[in-house]
């Protein structure tokens, strides 16, 4: 099964596309979608929709899983990100995804066993379930492959539990 990780933001959009096989999990590619700070809003979340699309159509994912957004205390900021979360939904929408959707607790539950990790325990075990040699950088582009484990950790979940409940 191969799944696009997306974490969303205006100015950085992660992303991963993660496979699972039978020799474990692996990176295909990971990165970011950057948009200028200085551009309009309109063409920054038109940018981020058009690379999504690219990626979508050039990885073939079975699946994309977005993350969803922390709200903090900076409500322009909750706003930005939401604004970005929606156009990447709306851009696996059209490519016709499957999109599953994961807060931060739960991607760090499914990576770590712990909801409260912190940023560089999670970029450790990203790099260790991958196989990597360092750290994926930037941050997001690891927050987004921790995205596509959580999500492929969950498949594989609901995978066991309906075989023993049918079996």
């Amino acid at each position: 099964m191969r799944v696009l990780g997306i974490d969303p933001g205006t100015a950085t959009t992660g992303y991963g596309v993660v496979e699972e096989t039978e020799e474990g999990l692996r990176a295909l590619a990971y990165g970011v979608v950057t948009t200028p700070a200085d551009w309009p809003l309109p063409k920054r979340l038109q940018t981020i929709y058009e690379e999504l699309r690219r990626l979508v159509q050039k990885w073939q994912p079975d699946a994309a899983a977005v993350e969803e957004i922390f709200f903090n205390v900076n409500v322009r900021t909750a706003m930005s990100v939401g604004q970005a979360r929606g156009v990447a939904l709306l851009a696996m929408a059209d490519e016709g995804m499957t999109v599953a959707e994961y807060g931060p607790g739960e991607v760090k539950q499914a990576l770590t066993g712990y909801g409260g990790a912190e940023k560089r325990q999670m970029q450790e075990m990203v790099r260790m379930l991958l196989g990597l040699s360092t750290p994926p950088y930037p941050d997001d582009a690891a927050d987004a492959l921790a995205v596509a484990i959580c999500h492929l950790h969950s498949a594989r979940m609901r995978a066991l539990t309906s075989e023993s409940s049918n079996g």
